[in-house]
């Protein structure tokens, strides 16, 4: 169950008794004036990383590796949006548990994420094998 959609409501509510109890009807003015800035810096932020996010292709990143290496367990949705600009493509069925979003780089190396209830459980990284068509130089270059 996530504890976060509880405790936050009820800390608000919380902060607003408490600011009564110590300092009347001006302290539940500041107190709600101090959770309404919280809310809007949370609604900016969230705003901003979607209007970075609009302007890229769905489902791209710069370079999948390094996404892959910023990656942990834990990390919301937002968050990696965040970092990759980009909203990723979802793989699994709309709306249902758990959320599972790819991000593409330009070598056709890609990132799956698996996202339960929002926060980040499980990533992989997928790297196209290279073809060996290169020659392959045997000893050293010759000399001039």
């Amino acid at each position: 169950m996530n504890f976060q959609k509880i405790f936050v409501p009820i800390a608000g509510v919380a902060v607003v008794v408490l600011a009564y109890r110590g300092f009347g009807w001006a302290g539940v003015a500041a107190a709600v004036g101090g959770l309404m800035m919280w809310l809007l810096l949370h609604f900016t932020r969230m705003m901003q990383v979607l209007k970075r996010a609009a302007n890229r292709p769905i489902g791209y990143v710069d370079s999948a590796v390094m996404l892959n290496a910023k990656l942990k367990p834990g990390l919301t949705l937002l968050h990696v949006v965040a970092m990759t600009r980009s909203l990723g493509a979802l793989q699994s069925d709309k709306d249902a548990q758990p959320e599972v979003f790819r991000w593409t780089d330009g070598s056709q190396s890609h990132v799956t994420c698996t996202f339960v209830g929002g926060k980040l459980a499980h990533h992989e990284l997928f790297r196209p094998s290279v073809p060996d068509s290169l020659p392959a130089a045997e000893g050293p270059p010759p000399g001039p």
